[in-house]
């Protein structure tokens, strides 16, 4: 229930006084609400001037009036409000924020969050070596996350102390699975999961430990966490291949001969190219595509070339076989969908590989729009942003003038034809020699 008489609160609360209780209630929160220093406003308007004078006590005639906050809270005081200034401005609403002492409980609270960190470290297995130090400097400077509490913070700072413990014992013996230790430590198997603020953290210690860089790929931290025997997720994903010959007598390199010889598309997990070997002939040729079905496709029509497929926006474990037959000298052919995310994924694919462009210039756009619109498949709007392709600077205009959106699918029966057509030259080649 308000203190202040109900016809008192109405005056008080009344578009003279606005900007005087804004401004007071400004001051007051800065200073620790405390009724001190003085305030001045400008441009005053005939109400306002009449009531600042009715309230002060004191008639004011200028454009600019100049308010001593101790003497308004006397003035308030000893008037019909019978109330101090920082009362009223609680009675008006809303309550004061004394924002001077939010920031000491904030600093002490942050304060906490470190000091935690240092008593976890010492009173672990970790305490006395280098490396803790730069790791707490390195946290420190880095900060909370935000939207974690302090008390959040602190929880997860103690967990990372202690998996950074189990890992990093030398009498420790055995590899163990990444949600098995995050189960143990925060009772939750997905507690180290790759993007969690507790996996970086872990992270960054097992790197300063170890002396190596901080990866910045999901390929780089998932060796980070074998360096450390603990084993991630590298069954979930999977890429999507077909007619991979690879020499070889090991069993995987022979289920994939076998595969490519009975036209089957063949599912690889990371856990397989860790122990796959991927040696193709130097300067094979390796097609690329961004839809499975083209991949399909090439199954059906018995093509003999080898295909990959990027199932959209090549997750890790694509670019890691990728990176795998570039190493053994293969070279690459790129085809994607024809809007703006596929011209982004085959800036990527054609940058990082110099792979050459497989019926993506903006001639092939335009016989492909003008094909699909003559066999009256409806046309798919064009959404989003232009983005300009790497390897011809006439096909952002050529779509963005079309505003036509092309799938893989639209031009499906064309790269099975490029396939077909290697098989064919493969066939000539061995009728000739």
């Amino acid at each position: 229930m308000s203190e202040l008489p109900a016809t008192t609160r109405e005056w008080l609360a009344g578009p003279g006084l606005t900007r005087l209780w804004d401004a007071a209630r400004k001051r007051l929160e800065g200073n620790g609400v405390q009724a001190t220093g003085s305030l001045r406003l400008t441009a005053v308007n005939t109400q306002e001037r009449n009531d600042l004078s009715l309230l002060l006590g004191k008639p004011l005639t200028g454009a600019a009036v100049t308010v001593r906050l101790d003497a308004l809270d006397a003035r308030l005081r000893t008037s019909a409000a019978g109330l101090g200034l920082k009362e009223v401005l609680h009675e008006l609403g809303p309550p004061l924020t004394d924002r001077r002492a939010a920031r000491a409980d904030a600093a002490a609270r942050r304060n906490h969050v470190w000091s935690s960190l240092a008593s976890s470290l010492d009173a672990s297995p970790l305490a006395g070596q280098d490396w803790t130090r730069q790791w707490s400097d390195v946290l420190r400077r880095a900060g909370v996350p935000r939207g974690v509490t302090p008390e959040a913070a602190v929880r997860t700072l103690q967990q990372a102390v202690q998996v950074l413990a189990v890992l990093l014992d030398p009498e420790r013996d055995g590899t163990q699975g990444r949600g098995e230790l995050a189960a143990t430590v925060t009772g939750s198997a997905h507690g180290l999961d790759d993007g969690t603020w507790l996996a970086r953290l872990v992270q960054r210690g097992v790197a300063l430990a170890h002396g190596t860089e901080f990866p910045g790929d999901a390929a780089g931290r998932r060796a980070l966490w074998r360096l450390v025997s603990v084993t991630p997720d590298e069954v979930s994903s999977t890429v999507l291949t077909y007619g991979l010959r690879p020499a070889g007598e090991g069993w995987r390199e022979q289920s994939l001969r076998e595969r490519a010889a009975h036209h089957a598309e063949a599912h690889l997990t990371a856990r397989d190219l860790l122990t796959l070997r991927l040696r193709l002939p130097a300067g094979t040729v390796v097609h690329i595509c961004e839809n499975p079905r083209v991949v399909e496709a090439a199954a059906d029509a018995a093509c003999v070339r080898p295909l990959v497929c990027t199932s959209g926006s090549a997750a890790t474990v694509v670019i890691t076989l990728l990176d795998a037959l570039a190493a053994t000298g293969c070279t690459f052919a790129y085809h994607g969908d024809f809007d703006w995310p596929g011209i982004a994924l085959a800036n990527r694919i054609i940058r990082r590989y110099e792979a050459l462009p497989w019926r993506m210039g903006a001639e092939d756009y335009e016989r492909l729009a003008a094909r699909s619109q003559a066999e009256g498949i409806p046309q798919l709007p064009l959404d989003g942003e232009p983005v300009r392709a790497t390897w011809d600077p006439n096909l952002a205009p050529a779509m963005t003038a079309l505003g036509v959106a092309l799938h893989e699918e639209a031009t499906l029966d064309l790269l099975v034809e490029d396939l077909s057509r290697q098989l064919q030259r493969a066939h000539d080649t061995r009728q000739t020699a």
